[in-house]
């Protein structure tokens, strides 16, 4: 799993967040997007690398400046009673 994080600029309410998370939904195959307008970032996890210059093209065609991407390796945190 992969986390790409973007930030994106110009999100001031639930329905930007919601157009930039169906964005990046119809563009690429991913497990989970969620986007915070107070944080102004998305976060993307996906089973493979997204390419930067196209998830920048998607989000900025809804209205938004996208800033930095970032992507990381992905492990989900666990919580285990034995460790």
């Amino acid at each position: 799993m992969i986390k790409t994080t973007v930030r994106v600029d110009g999100m001031s309410c639930g329905m930007c967040e919601s157009h930039v998370n169906e964005a990046v939904r119809k563009a690429f195959s991913v497990k989970r997007v969620t986007s915070s307008r107070k944080k102004g970032r998305t976060e993307i996890l996906s089973a493979e690398p997204l390419n930067p210059e196209q998830l920048r093209a998607v989000i900025t065609e809804t209205g938004y400046a996208v800033g930095d991407i970032d992507s990381v390796p992905y492990e989900k945190k666990g919580f285990s009673l034995f460790g």
